[in-house]
């Protein structure tokens, strides 16, 4: 059997460890020796009547240049839509040949799992109350599409007050990771310019405890508006491709404006591959805590409570 490229090995590991730290109760590995795995999709409302499972298997000229080998497993999961699903996922590959497409598809299915959701027979109601509901649900998509996150809030603020760049941005500190006497911390703050950039990084080497970590890791994606492209990069400090797995994550969470930074001070007792995963699971962490991604169940429960208070609103009319 034909070795596979060590890039490519590389670029298979840091999806793999990115999606367990996004995912991780819902990824299952199968046989991590043939690379196959599963991840469990749900819709928002974590309805188990409507879950799929993605089996995927990676060969290995993924992702360079062949697709994953995939089924999909759901009872409920039939004829035309398995085609429609199926015709979605390789769309989605034809249109990103050559990158990681592990989290585009997974989030395919779910929107895909939501759609069908939706769309269920509801519970006998009259007609009327029937189509209230539906231009309700169709309200709080528009409503949840047209809220602004804070990296586009910060964007607006940049845009509006070029001075700011020239100040230090704030920086949040996570909640620490200690596993083996080795003890892993995030520390986060947003970035438009590598000036910022600097500035961040030279503030918390002010800290003794920081400055003296064994590994201080970072990796920092800023959008630039008029290229239209990702200025971005990343810094392992000694513990060898750590930076460009915790750059894939947030490659792969589209996160933009922002530096990680995760700190590891090394307890004396070896963890092997597990750091890598602290590692993520810190940055993926800070991400969520500071609204740069956010979870499924979040939307949804964000979504029934402006349903909630639109309902309210109507009755208050009447």
């Amino acid at each position: 059997m034909a070795e596979g490229d060590p890039g490519t090995d590389q670029r298979q590991n840091e999806e793999i460890e990115a999606m367990a730290a996004i995912y991780g109760d819902d990824w299952c590995v199968v046989d991590e020796c043939a690379k196959i795995f599963c991840i469990r999709v749900n819709d928002t409302a974590k309805n188990p009547k409507w879950t799929l499972c993605l089996q995927v298997l990676l060969p290995k000229e993924y992702p360079s240049t062949a697709p994953p080998i995939y089924q999909l497993n759901a009872p409920w999961l039939r004829g035309q839509e398995r085609m429609d699903l199926s015709n979605s996922l390789e769309e989605i590959y034809i249109q990103n040949i050559g990158e990681s497409i592990l989290y585009l598809w997974v989030e395919k299915v779910r929107d895909f799992l939501i759609q069908k959701s939706q769309m269920a027979e509801p519970e006998p109601e009259t007609t009327k109350k029937a189509e209230e509901e539906e231009y309700e649900d169709e309200e709080d998509l528009a409503v949840a599409c047209d809220s602004e996150s804070p990296v586009k809030e910060l964007d607006a603020e940049t845009s509006e007050n070029k001075t700011e760049t020239e100040e230090l941005p704030p920086i949040d500190h996570g909640v620490p990771i200690t596993d083996r006497r080795s003890t892993f911390q995030a520390h986060l703050a947003p970035v438009v310019c590598l000036q910022q950039v600097k500035m961040v990084l030279s503030k918390l080497y002010e800290n003794k405890k920081i400055a003296n970590a064994t590994h201080n890791i970072y990796a920092y994606r800023i959008y630039c508006e008029d290229k239209q492209t990702f200025l971005q990069d990343c810094e392992d400090d000694g513990e060898t491709a750590a930076g460009g797995r915790l750059l894939h994550l947030m490659e792969i969470l589209n996160v933009k404006n922002v530096l990680v930074i995760v700190s590891r001070w090394y307890g004396g007792i070896l963890i092997g591959p597990d750091r890598f995963k602290h590692i993520n699971n810190c940055a993926r962490n800070i991400l969520l805590e500071k609204n740069y991604i956010t979870l499924p169940e979040e939307s949804s429960k964000a979504a029934g409570k402006s349903k909630k208070v639109k309902k309210d609103k109507k009755r208050s009319e009447h």
